[in-house]
């Protein structure tokens, strides 16, 4: 078989993703093989790091275009001007905190409802926020403008404000305060909003979600970790409206959950064009059961070896989902690629 040329191996991947996505019989399934050869270390997003951070975010990107030579999965290069969960509750006005050892994380800023009608919706030149710009339009010059950006670590509008406003009140303030709750969130979506329309004004519609790393034509990627503390009806009444409204804006969405969320997947089928869920692996085969022949496709960790993968194709045959499987050489990346390609009609015998 004749072997494509970098742009075409790109393009056929991009139009995969767009079928997958479109809702289409085929193709069913997805997947993205690591292996140590992809990836090294990355500096932590620090203030003072800029120049370290665009090196290693280009490093990355030739490493991703250089595997399209010898690994045949759906990994698509692209641009990383990767943050933190810190990112907007820095912009406005949290102190962050930075360890030697880990990702930075924001300190809140208010301790009572109170406090909230003051704050103001900072604009995009706020350092926080010009800095991911500055990062992303150097990547991106240096790229020819053709290349596809990773979009920044988003959270919910409601998770942002529970990084500004201090935990210990802020949860008593959904039942005691939920008009103030309400006012922040709506603060933080009117600072989301302008962020994300300049981010593809300037990169264009499609992207790599934040986490995990997948490609989506177009629509908006965030994490909705603060869920797991609240009731099913809170959740409806305070969380579940701005994740409508975001994916109506934007055409799409798509939700990575850390937190213990079983009793909000009901809520999370009310929400249009939910395109992609990524759950805690502890609860990835009854999340693969639960949205099995529904529009929202799944991606969840824990994936090792051929063997998990044949058993999720087994266990769960009318799912869709992505395989992303940990590999520790080339060579078995190499090998499980092959079987996946065949096992998902792909590549035939």
């Amino acid at each position: 078989m004749m072997s494509l040329s970098q742009p075409e191996t790109i393009a056929t991947r991009l139009q995969r993703w767009c079928d997958f996505f479109s809702g289409a019989d085929t193709p069913k399934h997805m997947f993205i093989i690591r292996s140590p050869e992809t990836s090294d270390p990355r500096p932590l997003p620090q203030a003072d790091n800029m120049q370290q951070r665009i090196d290693w975010a280009w490093r990355h990107y030739e490493r991703q275009l250089a595997r399209l030579t010898w690994l045949d999965d759906d990994v698509v290069p692209h641009l990383d001007p990767y943050t933190g969960t810190e990112l907007f509750a820095e912009a406005f006005g949290c102190q962050v905190h930075y360890p030697e050892d880990n990702m930075p994380h924001a300190l809140p800023r208010i301790s009572t409802a109170s406090e909230v009608a003051k704050l103001q919706v900072p604009g995009l030149d706020t350092p926080a926020l010009a800095r991911v710009f500055q990062i992303a339009d150097a990547l991106y010059a240096r790229a020819g403008g053709e290349a596809v950006m990773r979009l920044a670590d988003i959270q919910s509008p409601m998770g942002i404000s529970a990084l500004i406003w201090d935990k210990s009140d802020f949860y008593p303030s959904l039942l005691e305060a939920p008009e103030a709750v309400r006012e922040l969130a709506e603060k933080v979506k009117q600072l989301l909003f302008a962020f994300l329309d300049e981010f593809f004004a300037r990169y264009g519609r499609a992207f790599i979600a934040h986490c995990p790393e997948y490609y989506l034509p177009n629509g908006v990627t965030l994490s909705d970790d603060e869920v797991g503390v609240v009731s099913p009806a809170l959740y409806r009444e305070l969380f579940l409206p701005d994740l409508r409204e975001l994916s109506t804006r934007y055409g799409a969405i798509g939700i990575h959950c850390c937190a213990n969320a079983v009793q909000h997947w009901p809520a999370f089928k009310t929400i249009p064009n939910l395109k992609l869920l990524n759950l805690r692996e502890q609860d990835a085969r009854p999340a693969y059961a639960c949205f099995a022949g529904g529009p929202t496709a799944q991606m969840h960790g824990g994936l090792g070896s051929w063997e998990d993968c044949e058993t999720l194709l087994r266990d769960f045959p009318t799912a869709r989902f992505v395989f992303d499987v940990y590999t520790p050489d080339r060579t078995t990346a190499q090998n499980l690629s092959e079987r996946l390609a065949i096992a998902t009609g792909r590549l035939s015998l």
